[in-house]
């Protein structure tokens, strides 16, 4: 702040004279010390040559910032920084401080290839509705709902990080979402299921095969299965830790005796079950999973990794002897509306279990009035 400062007749008001090489005359350089809010503020009012200020002027000043009808200079700072972050900008900030490598890679490439055009060089307060709407209608003409959905929610997730750091406003509506089916399930017939274990016996695929093995022997989703560690396997007491699985906190699943044979077969070369290159963790094996898929002649539309995880959920759901809670925890679903997908074959299953009933309480009956005629 100003050193020799000497006061003005004007209230808050004072300035030090500046003396500069390329001139023979000092430059007064005004200062206004004024409170709002309850807070002090003292702060630079310009320059006597520079800025043609004069005391007079500066006290005006100083009187509209008191009223609020003008920004303090650290609140046009911030303005002028706020114009500077737009949703590229902001997006580079949002990436940069992301912890899962991979969604964030996922991210990044939706954001190239939905985002950036349209919006990269706008400041969230630029983007109006009207032109989410027409981006979602355009992006609806080709892509799935769920594709559509991912977009404009990584589009929000960025301003809201933005607005949460001071650095832009958020979006004054809602954005409006596509409509996904969560119901969708995937299931093979009996004949589908065996014409694939009988593949995943024969293949010389063999690391995709048991992958495959404990997806539908397990319910595990191919990223555990990817990052699956053989420190996470408690062979003795017959357990499986997911570590940091899609829900959230850490779970373990039992460990059936179809995974255990599985697992038996694996040769260890390196901390994790199924390594990918150099030892690491696995990122992708899906030439391989489309192969078998192809060979067991399964339908086209049928996810490899992810349908065998529903395979493993309908069957269970369907023989009626796993509740709908302890499904809950098999999948490691954080929100038991994921696992309501497969309740309506848990009530198949109650209603053969009834007309089961109906048959035993019958023949009972029968037999009881049989013996009744023969004492009559």
């Amino acid at each position: 702040m100003a050193k020799n400062r000497i006061k003005t007749k004007y209230p808050g008001v004072f300035y030090h004279e500046l003396k500069t090489t390329s001139s023979r005359r000092a430059e007064k350089v005004y200062y206004i010390r004024y409170r709002r809010n309850g807070k002090m503020i003292e702060e630079k009012a310009g320059y006597q040559f520079r800025d043609d200020m004069t005391p007079a002027r500066v006290a005006g000043l100083r009187a509209k910032r008191i009223e609020g009808a003008e920004l303090s200079n650290n609140e046009k700072r911030a303005e002028q920084r706020k114009k500077e972050w737009t949703l590229e900008t902001l997006a580079h900030e949002y990436f940069s401080v992301r912890d899962n490598a991979k969604s964030a890679k996922t991210d990044q490439g939706r954001f190239r290839l939905y985002l950036k055009n349209p919006f990269g060089k706008k400041r969230p307060e630029e983007i109006d509705q009207l032109s989410i709407d027409r981006l979602r209608i355009k992006l609806l003409k080709t892509k799935t709902p769920q594709t559509v959905k991912h977009v404009l929610g990584l589009m929000t997730r960025i301003i809201n990080f933005g607005a949460d750091r001071g650095l832009c406003q958020r979006l004054p509506y809602r954005v409006k979402m596509p409509r996904v089916d969560n119901h969708k399930t995937e299931d093979l017939s009996p004949t589908q299921l065996n014409n694939l274990l009988q593949v995943l016996e024969n293949t010389p695929r063999v690391d995709a095969a048991r992958m495959m093995k404990i997806a539908l022997f397990s319910g595990m989703r191919r990223s555990e299965i990817f990052k699956l560690r053989w420190e996470d396997i408690d062979f003795e007491r017959g357990f499986i830790t997911i570590m940091n699985p899609k829900g959230g906190k850490s779970q373990k699943i039992p460990l059936n005796n179809n995974v255990r044979e599985t697992l038996a077969e694996v040769i260890r070369t390196s901390d994790y079950v199924f390594p990918g290159r150099n030892g690491g963790p696995r990122r992708d094996a899906n030439k391989a999973f489309s192969a078998i898929k192809r060979e067991a002649g399964l339908p086209e539309n049928f996810r490899a990794m992810h349908g065998l995880r529903h395979v493993y959920a309908t069957i269970l759901a369907s023989s009626g002897e796993i509740d709908m809670l302890t499904l809950q925890k098999l999948l490691t679903h954080k929100d038991q509306r994921m696992t309501q997908r497969y309740i309506h074959y848990h009530e198949e299953a109650l209603q053969r279990a009834g007309k089961k009933t109906d048959d035993i309480f019958n023949h009972t009956i029968k037999e009881h009035s049989v013996e009744m005629q023969g004492t009559g």
